[in-house]
């Protein structure tokens, strides 16, 4: 049986990975996997930069507004659909695209997820506690002390993956770090990592320039229909958190965009820092054209 390979596209936000992620499916005549959390909920479009219908339309995606902020998803259930979609793609196609930002659910689906001990579920409560009466920050600073290495790789704004984080800290008198990637899964397929990257500077422009777009689109009536549901942890993210403020009357909404930008910037040097770790990744420039990078892909992997 021929050899099946997952290509998966990692980049920071804005850079152009769902471009070259469906040149790369139509070239091979194949179908794209979303790993991009925030793409999941059909709620939120403008704000997570769903595809467009156009890009919709001209390939098969999977993962992309299929669930509501008011389910409860986790990235063990994304890697249980995602191995499963995978299964069924692979036994008619031999080359599968993935394309997202969410590092974490992308090394579900090549890696696996790791396994952490049952703890006292009243940690949870006292952290969401803390946070509902103290704010985030208190958090980022109680993980900054008890795992310094996860804090320096972690979404440090998302209070979802900070109270994960320390309740194995507190429940386990461990580190969460020290229980990640302990054992390796071994997936039926290869997978092949292609990064976009650029320049730190040109990064930040297409990131203003994204959320200027985002702006005219409707970003603020977008975020006005969800902020009943502003507790909700799909809505603890950039491009929405900000202008709640704006809507407590907290912040301007010139200042809240500036804030929407100046997050974004900061999530774009995680993800980085993030997919820079895997050294087997092949990285190409923003500009860099389609057939050299299935050029860099067949002499390396000979497919």
């Amino acid at each position: 049986m021929a050899d099946k390979w997952l290509i998966s596209i990692v980049g920071p936000t804005g850079i152009g990975k769902t471009s070259l992620a469906i040149k790369l499916a139509q070239y091979f005549e194949t179908e794209i996997i979303s790993a991009d959390s925030r793409q999941f909920f059909k709620e939120m479009t403008i704000g997570t930069a769903v595809p467009s219908k156009e890009e919709l339309g001209a390939i098969k995606h999977h993962f992309i507004q299929n669930i509501s902020i008011f389910d409860e998803y986790s990235v063990g259930d994304f890697e249980r659909d995602a191995i499963a979609l995978l299964h069924g793609l692979f036994k008619k196609k031999n080359i599968v695209i993935m394309v997202g930002g969410s590092g974490l659910y992308i090394d579900v689906v090549t890696k696996g997820l790791d396994k952490f001990p049952e703890v006292d579920p009243n940690i949870r409560t006292e952290l969401n506690k803390l946070l509902e009466e103290q704010g985030i920050t208190v958090l980022q600073e109680q993980l900054s002390n008890l795992d310094p290495v996860y804090f320096n790789k972690v979404d440090t704004e998302n209070p979802h993956r900070l109270i994960r984080a320390l309740e194995i800290c507190l429940g386990t008198g461990k580190p969460f770090s020290a229980f990640l990637k302990q054992k390796k899964v071994k997936r039926d397929f290869k997978t092949i990592s292609i990064g976009i990257d650029a320049e730190r500077h040109v990064i930040y422009e297409r990131i203003n320039q994204r959320v200027d777009l985002m702006v005219e689109a409707g970003l603020v009536d977008e975020v006005r229909t969800l902020e009943p549901h502003k507790s909700f942890n799909a809505l603890q993210t950039v491009g929405y958190r900000e202008l709640f403020k704006y809507f407590e009357g907290d912040w301007t909404l010139d200042f809240a965009i500036l804030e929407i930008k100046k997050n974004t910037r900061r999530f774009a040097k995680r993800q980085l820092t993030w997919f820079k770790k895997n050294e087997n990744t092949i990285w190409v420039d923003y500009q860099e054209d389609l057939p050299s990078v299935v050029g860099k892909i067949k002499q390396k992997f000979k497919i």
